[in-house]
């Protein structure tokens, strides 16, 4: 009996662990609620900024696939287990955003980015990326590749017959996304064999190379017939690929009268594990904002015959760094938040790292350029996806042990987190959350201020399962709690959070 449950506690610990071998486990890890994603941009992941001017200049080293392998064991001991690469094809030069070219303005659907490649190894630009995908499989961290939504204008020029034209045969810019043009996809009565073969050819490429599911950028822009059929033949190819889709409940309109828009609800109808929840409002909701977009969840995700799952997309690299919005303490609140709420974290690459994304070059003149636009575009606090730039660095070693902290105690809590019960609980102070995870013996209750500018004192939580005989434990925030019959009375400065385990 005894060797019987080491066994099982033994092969619980590889799947958690080990992941070496070559079979995907990914979309059910993530419908489990048992994803922790990392986005990253391979151009600076690991880049060699040698004279700390935060830009990779012609004498130093950029980000490619086989550098990134020294950074996987920090990745694994931060508690990450899969990666969001972001998309590794080339990118347009012509009407170009940046010195380096938007990670999002492809060119070619079914080649890898010369920018990301060690150009003094012998292995080819595919293999590269293999070898990077099998040293993370060797940590047990899944890979999701990105599948950029839009064409370059590069792209344009070369396939015109992947767009869509105007009436005067122009292509079009989708909102202000002017280094890209918007794809032609058709309609679901008239799906564009031509776009959805390239499509296939893209998913074909990085199934050959080990990647795990991929990221539907902007999934609303094209038809559901067209990401039913694609899903449906990455599936017959491997039924555990995730399909990721960058959409979510707040967007209900597309970028462009051209486009077509497929809601979130349509795109999971369509065969997408999970989409974008709208957590990147955190900065600016109450309370009770947090309660019903969690209820909300809850309830869409049960309403489908087959398992749906969400992240926890509070930040993204199309989100300015908690830092800059509310300060340290937004961070670390983020950092809590993702430990114990039901769905799967997710955080972008330096945001671990209190990473500001402020270059000291922001949008100046560029001495050289690889496109045709000689500026250092950047958008102002967020990960830098145009040009050759520094990799995220440690600005605030506070919000660093914060975040493994609270993805250990997410680990080591996975049972409670994932499969408790959420109960918000009320309070007058429309600033203050309060909500407890109900795991039956063991619950987890969190407390937060979401005014970032002022303290709040006196405040005081009732619920009758709490009495001062229980065993309590402060897991995060100042022990200024006070226990009595069926109520909680406490303190927060401006954004903190507490987490109380009972």
């Amino acid at each position: 009996m005894g060797k019987k449950f080491i066994l099982v506690l033994s092969l619980v610990f590889l799947t958690n662990f080990c992941y070496a071998s070559s079979k995907n486990d990914l979309r059910t890890l993530f419908l489990n609620n048992r994803a922790k994603i990392c986005g990253i941009n391979i151009r600076n992941f690991n880049s060699q900024d040698l004279n700390g001017n935060e830009i990779i200049d012609s004498d130093e080293i950029s980000g490619n696939f086989l550098n990134a392998i020294e950074r996987l064991d920090e990745i694994k001991s931060l508690g990450i287990n899969t990666l969001h690469v972001l998309p590794i094809t080339p990118t347009g030069k012509l009407k170009a955003l940046g010195t380096a070219g938007s990670l999002y303005a492809i060119a070619d659907f079914e080649n890898i980015n010369e920018q990301f490649v060690d150009k003094t190894s012998e292995l080819t630009s595919k293999e590269q990326v293999k070898k990077f995908i099998q040293e993370c499989h060797n940590r047990g961290i899944r890979v999701i590749i990105d599948l950029p939504s839009c064409g370059s204008y590069d792209l344009f020029l070369k396939h015109p017959e992947l767009f869509i034209k105007d009436d005067k045969n122009l292509s079009i810019v989708p909102s202000d996304w002017t280094d890209v043009r918007l794809l032609n996809a058709g309609i679901d009565e008239n799906i564009n064999q031509d776009l959805i073969n390239t499509h296939k050819n893209f998913i074909d490429m990085i199934l050959n190379m080990g990647a795990d599911g991929v990221r539907a950028d902007v999934a609303t822009i094209k038809p559901y017939k067209f990401w039913e059929e694609l899903i449906k033949y990455t599936r017959e190819k491997d039924p555990e690929f995730l399909y990721l889709a960058e959409a979510s409940d707040s967007w209900i309109e597309p970028p462009s009268q051209y486009a077509e828009f497929t809601p979130y609800d349509e795109l999971l109808k369509a065969g997408f594990d999970g989409y974008y929840g709208s957590f990147f409002n955190l900065k600016k909701w109450n309370a009770e904002d947090l309660y019903e977009h969690i209820k909300f969840n809850n309830k869409l995700l049960k309403s489908y015959k087959e398992d749906k799952s969400v992240i926890l997309s509070f930040t993204t690299h199309d989100e300015i760094s908690p830092i800059l919005m509310h300060g340290e303490n937004f961070s670390i609140m983020i950092c809590w938040l993702e430990a114990i709420l039901p769905y799967n974290p997710y955080s972008i690459d330096g945001f671990a790292q209190g990473d500001d994304y402020l270059y000291k070059w922001t949008n100046t003149k560029a001495e050289t350029t690889s496109t045709d636009d000689d500026t250092y575009f950047v958008h102002r606090g967020k990960l830098d996806i145009f040009n050759f730039s520094r990799k995220p660095m440690i600005k605030s070693h506070s919000v660093l042990e914060n975040f493994k902290a609270a993805y250990k105690f997410r680990f080591d809590n996975e049972e409670i987190v994932t499969k408790g019960n959420f109960i918000p609980l009320k309070i007058q102070d429309k600033k203050i959350f309060a909500f407890i995870i109900d795991g039956g013996q063991e619950n987890i209750l969190a407390l937060g201020n979401l005014d970032f500018k002022n303290d709040k004192s006196k405040i005081t939580i009732k619920n009758s399962r709490i009495n001062k005989n229980l065993k309590f434990n402060l897991i995060h925030g100042d022990n200024n709690i006070k226990i009595g019959r069926k109520k909680i009375e406490t303190s927060l400065k401006a954004g903190e959070i507490k987490i109380i385990k009972f």
